[in-house]
């Protein structure tokens, strides 16, 4: 799921590209989906889908077919740059609308009330993708601690967080030709992991998070861009 509302170039379009490559060689069937593009309307809060229409959302919209396809994902990724400390916008909404997939009563789970799945909606993992525009890593926390409180609700397993930090300077570092490809091979490498069930080495996650240029220079140049329109 492309949560970035750029989906045919980026930062997050590439990413992604890596990560299913690494995830078809090793025999995972992929799909993908852009939720800029799709017609997911705010949840309603009605709980309609807990009592009245078990199961299912009173809203005719994209996330009908959506969810079908989620309850059977294996692994469900999630691809989001950070906004305000947390994911856009239209991902929020997606993760809203998540609930038909669950049963309105409570369960005791881990020592702490979660909402059961629904027969026939496969745990599975998740992973996240994510870029910042800033530099240093504690950026990503909030949104990393959402991503697995959500993953608890959702009961899903936590695989993983692909992090790239100044992700908006990694085209302009390419073009200049500073030796990027390792961040996507990575990626990619990170894929192959996954679609095996197993957990990405921390060695992998590291090299894609890794200083490529020292903060100053991306400071430098993101303000001598910006600096001529104050």
């Amino acid at each position: 799921m492309n949560g970035s509302p750029h989906t045919v170039h980026g930062v997050h379009v590439t990413m992604l590209q890596h990560l299913k490559e690494g995830l078809c060689e090793a025999g995972a069937e992929v799909t993908s989906q852009d939720v800029y593009k799709l017609d997911i309307k705010p949840c309603l809060g009605c709980f309609s889908c807990w009592s009245h229409t078990p199961g299912r959302c009173v809203q005719d919209d994209d996330m009908r077919t959506l969810l079908s396809t989620i309850a059977q994902s294996d692994i469900l990724v999630l691809a989001t740059p950070v906004y305000v400390d947390g994911m856009t916008g239209p991902m929020k909404t997606l993760l809203d609308r998540y609930v038909p997939l669950l049963k309105g009563r409570f369960e005791i789970r881990d020592g702490h009330c979660r909402h059961p799945l629904r027969e026939g909606v496969k745990t599975g993992k998740l992973v996240l993708v994510s870029a910042a525009g800033f530099t240093e890593m504690d950026n990503f926390e909030p949104l990393v601690t959402h991503v697995k409180a959500a993953c608890k609700n959702m009961g899903r397993e936590f695989a993983g967080a692909i992090l790239r930090p100044y992700g908006w300077y990694i085209p302009h570092l390419k073009r200049r030709g500073h030796p990027v490809d390792s961040v996507f091979e990575a990626i990619k490498a990170a894929g192959v992991h996954l679609a095996k069930d197993e957990n990405i080495p921390e060695y992998v996650l590291n090299e894609i998070s890794r200083d490529l240029v020292t903060r100053e220079e991306v400071v430098k140049v993101i303000n001598s861009h910006y600096e001529q329109f104050e």
